[in-house]
């Protein structure tokens, strides 16, 4: 097998990882909020445990970026690649702990009582995992104009978050003993916003990557 044969090879071990722990990631964001909503228990938990596969994807395919780099020497294109790959790979595992972090939060409500029934997360987080599965599907497609979109995406869910924050704000107010409940709901919010925000660094990569500009 030839030196370009090889790269090609490696190169697509690494795409292919990368998609698979992108879609990992999609189906722990819907187990994230299926266990809130639901205040189970025993799903949270199974999210939190899936931050460890995760975890080790990220690092097994930074070990595959390096070893390419260090025994190909890409130049060009493909180092941009491979760079933006790796940042990538860095952005999902992120959005995996955050799925984790906010678990970690619904065990703290599994026993609560909801001051009123969780519609607007759900609705959020369903923004978010839209933006995550294009997200991938234009790194697969190299797609720039996809990429720009999901950025602006990005608004959707920041005005989500701003409206929550004031309605949980609210509830503190007018009752003391929410105060716990809805500190917890500001923290898994919060995580949410940053898992969008995330998305918006993984399409900076794949314009990068297409273009060599970083937007």
């Amino acid at each position: 097998m030839n030196t370009r044969i090889a790269f090609e090879k490696e190169l697509k071990e690494i795409h292919n990882g990368l998609l698979k722990m992108g879609k990992i990631i999609e189906e722990s964001i819907d187990e994230t909020i299926e266990a809130l909503v639901n205040q189970n228990e025993e799903l949270a938990k199974r999210v939190i445990e899936k931050d460890d596969i995760i975890d080790k994807m990220e690092l097994d395919l930074e070990a595959e970026c390096i070893k390419i780099i260090a025994l190909q020497q890409p130049i060009a294109t493909d180092l941009r690649s491979i760079a933006s790959g790796l940042k990538i790979i860095t952005d999902l595992e992120r959005i995996a702990d955050h799925c984790s972090d906010i678990s970690k939060y619904t065990l703290k409500l599994c026993k609560e009582n909801y001051r009123k029934p969780l519609v607007d997360i759900p609705k959020m987080a369903k923004q978010v995992k839209k933006m995550v599965g294009e997200t991938i599907e234009s790194y697969i497609d190299l797609d720039v104009e996809k990429a720009k979109q999901i950025k602006r995406e990005d608004d959707v869910v920041d005005a989500y978050f701003h409206d929550l924050v004031e309605e949980i704000n609210e509830f503190m107010k007018e009752d003391k003993e929410y105060i716990y409940q809805g500190t917890c709901l500001l923290f898994i919010i919060k995580y949410l916003e940053r898992m969008a925000d995330h998305a918006t660094n993984i399409c900076g990569w794949i314009i990068y990557n297409v273009t060599g500009v970083h937007k």
